[in-house]
């Protein structure tokens, strides 16, 4: 029998409430604020602390890195948006669901579980206030009006018949249903209809009206579908942080309680729209002044923090959800910008230019300040590694791909992942273990052209001498590649990787 991970947990708060805050009391210190901000597409290249030949200004990132602690080797669960972000909530790697590659609309039906343990609902069993505000793009069962009748009747991939919908009612299966006690999202993608925000499942503004296909050149532009009639798509940024603000302001009026925010960005994602105040500030175009424009975002919530005097005791997490969408064309016209840094591909890709991310977390009170790790370091594993941070224990079954580094962070103990797996937007695979990563299969598996000289069927990197990966090895260590497939495919068989599962 399945065990519904989310209502065990609900069913217990009180005790698991009682039990966190014993605990804390016990050692004089109040239970710590959660803000996550998860950027949108932003890469490992983009910002000057962990490249500092960056053509880009991100002063309020620097700040960030300098107060709390850089992870220089860690990754997005895969290369694309949606299974990234199933991981970060879940624990557990996206291509053990119905997604074995690509991504969501803003119309697919819901990818998380009903029943499936999330981070939300980890912290709400601690006793937080919990929250997401920003981009959702895991899916939502919309109410259908006539249930005998699916609720969306696709036309292409975004025309879509509405008519079944039931806009008044929430959706079915949203943020509100996996632990979050307060939500205001958009869909999916700020590239991808309909254009509307969903504040604890439903819109905020009806009816929706018809907009058209736009496209003013590389990274400016949209599908057309639907959208809220007065959706502005280059305010969401703004609009977002602003909710965030407010959110966060609120929260701290409950000082019984604390707070999580899950802050998903919407940049610097496509269509890239830079406010005007920050067009000019980079040397890497539009591309490049809305990543200014997204350390902006971040130094507003942080200054939030200050101006309320939470800084000290809020746990502070900034990523991204997977690497830059930065081609070969924007290298060419921007060649001293290198939005991935060193390493080949970009987002969607298999290679580490699809998914090796910027990581840091700050805590003042408990993580030592200006520090930096190389070990390897999946976004799956924030959510075993926040279950340590807050005194809890994950529910058997719940975050099969998660491990704890929270002793890595807080007390500089040691902590080393076995192997980590890799998955990309076309469904290709890899697996790193030690220094040597093995792909099974030629090619990107992505967005990015194969090199026609490589006919190998895998591919096999150093890690530690060839970070670029820009010389296979597959057919030079034959029983090293037979091996990490092996421990591939029983990973990928076993539904976990963490051996306590």
């Amino acid at each position: 029998m399945r065990i519904n991970y989310f209502k065990v947990a609900i069913a217990l708060w009180s005790l698991c409430y009682i039990t966190h805050s014993l605990c804390y009391a016990q050692t004089g210190k109040k239970a710590p604020n959660i803000v996550f901000i998860l950027a949108d597409d932003l890469g490992y290249g983009d910002l000057k602390t962990f490249n500092p030949e960056a053509q880009t200004s991100t002063p309020n990132l620097t700040r960030l890195a300098q107060q709390g602690m850089m992870f220089t080797n860690a990754h997005s669960a895969s290369s694309v948006c949606t299974p990234s972000r199933y991981g970060i909530l879940t624990g557990r790697y996206a291509f053990r669901t119905s997604m074995k590659k690509g991504v969501l609309n803003g119309y697919s039906p819901a990818l998380v579980e009903e029943d499936r343990f999330t981070i939300a609902t980890l912290l709400k069993t601690a006793g937080y206030q919990t929250a997401i505000i920003g981009k959702w793009h895991l899916g939502l069962n919309w109410k259908p009006i006539d249930p005998s009748q699916k609720p969306i009747r696709q036309n292409g991939s975004d025309g879509a018949d509405l008519s079944n919908v039931d806009f008044n009612s929430p959706v079915l299966n949203g943020p509100n249903n996996h632990g979050f006690d307060y939500s205001y999202v958009l869909p999916a993608s700020l590239d991808m209809t309909p254009y509307l925000y969903l504040e604890n499942g439903k819109p905020t503004d009806l009816p929706l009206v018809p907009v058209k296909d736009y496209n003013a050149g590389r990274g400016v532009f949209w599908r057309g579908g639907f959208a809220a009639k007065d959706f502005k798509i280059e305010q969401t940024l703004d609009n977002f942080v602003d909710k965030a603000q407010g959110y966060i302001k609120k929260a701290n009026q409950n000082k019984t309680r604390p707070f999580f925010l899950y802050l998903t960005l919407t940049a610097p994602h496509t269509p890239w729209l830079p406010a005007k105040r920050f067009k000019g500030k980079s040397n890497a175009g539009i591309y490049g002044d809305f990543v200014a424009h997204t350390d902006d975002a971040v130094g507003r919530v942080l200054h939030c923090l200050d101006s309320l005097k939470l800084t000290e005791n809020t746990i502070v997490i900034f990523s991204s959800d997977n690497g830059a969408d930065w081609k070969k064309a924007d290298l060419a016209q921007f060649p001293q910008h290198r939005a991935n840094y060193i390493f080949r591909g970009e987002k969607s890709d298999i290679w580490d230019g699809g998914h090796h991310i910027p990581f840091i977390i700050r805590w003042p009170q408990v993580i030592a300040a200006n520090r930096s790790s190389n070990t390897v370091f999946s976004l799956t594993d924030i959510m075993a590694t926040l279950a340590d941070a807050t005194h809890q224990q994950l529910p058997k079954g719940a975050g099969p791909d998660s491990y704890d580094f929270w002793p890595l962070m807080s007390k500089n103990t040691t902590v080393t992942r076995p192997s980590i797996i890799h998955h990309s937007d076309g469904g290709m695979f890899a697996i790193r273990k030690d220094k040597w990563k093995f792909i099974d299969g030629n090619g990107s598996g992505g967005w990015s052209a194969k090199d026609p000289n490589d006919d190998a069927p895998g591919q096999l990197y150093d890690m530690e001498k060839d970070e670029a990966e820009t010389t296979n090895l597959y057919t030079k260590y034959p029983d090293v590649v037979k091996e990490l497939k092996q421990l591939l495919e029983t990973q990928k068989m076993q539904g976990y990787s963490v051996n306590s599962h």
